[in-house]
């Protein structure tokens, strides 16, 4: 793999998620990064790779996958889902491609992950990536449980070890909200430790 800090590098990267893409990070792809948290999701994507990759005559399990989502550590559920209910309408924005392409009740693509977009009114940029974006008010507050992690450390180190259980072997924690020195510490002295 190309050194990504080198000024002679090159590393090529896409963001997708629709069968197609699946399929193709499974024919030629070494990682797979997922941006949720989402369980049923992760096992339905991860599946789609590493079977394009079996096909395609690659060892599935050579695929390194990576989840990158939401990491929110505090006992308060309620301010942690509108600090991160930003993240559902950000993967909202991917979603909402994918059932313009494949239609809304398309067998290629999940229900779970296509149903909360239906009260989509478009999205204003202005807002990307931060909390309390206006353009995020459709997405429920249990799509905002299934994509990230919330809630006190062992929440978190309850969830991470379900992903792993479905062949996630990285985690990249997405930390703007207002708790992001909280976030780090609890992931220093609580998560980690317990996966060391």
């Amino acid at each position: 793999m190309p050194d990504p800090t080198s000024p002679r590098s090159e590393l090529r990267s896409r963001v997708a998620y629709g069968p197609k893409a699946l399929a193709l990070a499974g024919q030629k792809a070494d990682g797979f990064i997922l941006q949720l948290a989402d369980l049923y999701l992760t096992e339905w994507m991860v599946k789609s790779v590493r079977e394009a990759a079996a096909a395609a005559g690659r060892d599935p399990d050579a695929i390194t996958i990576c989840v990158a989502a939401l990491a929110y550590v505090g006992e308060d559920l309620e301010h942690a889902r509108d600090q991160c209910r930003w993240f559902g309408g950000m993967v909202g924005n991917h979603v909402a491609d994918l059932v313009s392409r494949y239609g809304e009740h398309s067998s290629m693509v999940p229900e779970e992950l296509t149903e909360y977009v239906k009260s989509r009114q478009g999205y204003d940029y202005s807002h990307h990536g931060r909390a309390g974006n206006p353009s995020a008010d459709f997405v429920p507050d249990e799509i905002v449980d299934r994509f990230c992690l919330l809630g006190p450390a062992e929440a978190h180190i309850e969830k991470l070890q379900h992903l792993r259980d479905l062949g996630v072997d990285q985690f990249a924690v997405y930390n703007m909200h207002d708790a992001r020195e909280a976030t780090i510490d609890a992931y220093g002295s609580h998560v980690i430790p317990s996966f060391s």
